[in-house]
């Protein structure tokens, strides 16, 4: 079987041409159309000799991330589902603002932290996106971006399927590649992490100096509560969070976004605002409060209108910086937490 070239990085790839008898600068070359190009044959490889592209070809393949399905909403919201390569699918989403594109990108195929109003949490995790499946999604989505508005990618948001920090390793070399200047050469500040709280890969993360930006699904400020909507709250409680986010906050100078969809008689009422405030007074940080999405696995139901502006008020009334982020893409099964492969 045929191994993927682009689990080398750049010294294995120097490694292996200089056992096929290539000069160094060759790794290079090869380094730079795997990623920077994209190509998906070694044949695309235009600078390169024939014979070395033939001994690459005779043990190496490229994996292919493949667009297979596409909807656009009411609202100009694209999802995207992605095959991989081993015939695995997932999730993205290009949402546009005011002229400006966020890519909505998956980490995972699947989910392992069963969280009770999201989709994709009712999905088996089946593995880890590797960089290069990561990388495949942006590239993907910003040259659609450029073909159909003439307009590169503005950002990069981890918030489809999966959890990120638990594929730590990909997801930041994934990062690295998209910040490379010679490549697609997006600035950190344009790529936000998006978690559901693994206290001790947030302080990993920080310490990282990719000058990524990083949000917290939160969803509950009582332990109890969050416990019973987001399992993982059980191992990563809301004192540990508060510590590794004022360490991500003193290290980056960053704030943290907190991430609160708004449910029904879940978290919507006025203890939950004072909870939600007195957990984020503790280290500087923005709110989003978010409009929930329902999905056909819970049976839960986005709060009032007049109660989430409300809730943002009194929030506001606290000194903290909040926003409400409306749904984009609903109609298609395409907004937060919506994100399950139904196609």
């Amino acid at each position: 079987m045929k191994k993927n070239i682009r689990t080398l990085n750049l010294e294995q790839m120097q490694t292996l041409l200089k056992e096929l008898g290539e000069p160094a600068f060759r790794a290079k070359q090869v380094h730079e159309w795997l990623w920077y190009k994209g190509v998906s044959e070694f044949s695309s490889m235009r600078n390169l000799p024939k014979t070395l592209l033939e001994k690459l070809d005779e043990s190496y393949h490229i994996p292919k991330t493949k667009i297979y399905t596409e909807q656009v909403s009411k609202d100009g919201t694209i999802k995207l589902g992605f095959e991989l390569d081993d015939k695995n699918k997932v999730e993205g989403v290009i949402i546009p603002s005011m002229g400006r594109y966020t890519a909505c990108i998956s980490s995972q195929v699947g989910c392992s932290l069963d969280c009770t109003f999201c989709a994709t949490g009712f999905l088996k995790r089946e593995r880890n996106l590797t960089a290069g499946e990561i990388f495949d999604q942006v590239n993907l989505i910003n040259a659609i971006t450029m073909e159909r508005f003439s307009q590169k990618l503005d950002n990069i948001v981890f918030m489809g399927m999966g959890e990120p920090l638990l594929n730590y390793a990909n997801v930041i070399e994934s990062i690295k590649i998209m910040t490379d200047m010679k490549g697609l050469g997006f600035s950190g500040r344009r790529i936000t992490v998006s978690t559901s709280g693994i206290s001790k890969m947030i302080v990993k993360l920080a310490d990282e100096e990719l000058g990524c930006r990083l949000a917290l699904s939160l969803h509950e400020a009582n332990n109890e509560a969050r416990s019973r909507i987001m399992p993982i709250n059980d191992s990563n409680p809301l004192e540990s969070l508060a510590e590794s986010l004022t360490y991500w906050y003193n290290t980056t100078r960053s704030r943290p976004t907190l991430e609160y969809t708004v449910i029904e008689d879940v978290n919507d009422r006025s203890s939950n605002s004072d909870d939600l405030i007195r957990f984020a007074k503790q280290f500087p940080c923005k709110i989003n409060l978010i409009e929930y999405n329902p999905i056909l696995q819970a049976d839960f139901k986005p709060t009032e209108v007049d109660n989430l502006e409300a809730f943002a008020e009194k929030i506001e009334e606290a000194g903290l910086i909040v926003n409400i982020r409306r749904s984009r893409g609903k109609d298609i099964d395409a907004a937060c937490g919506q994100l399950i492969n139904n196609n």
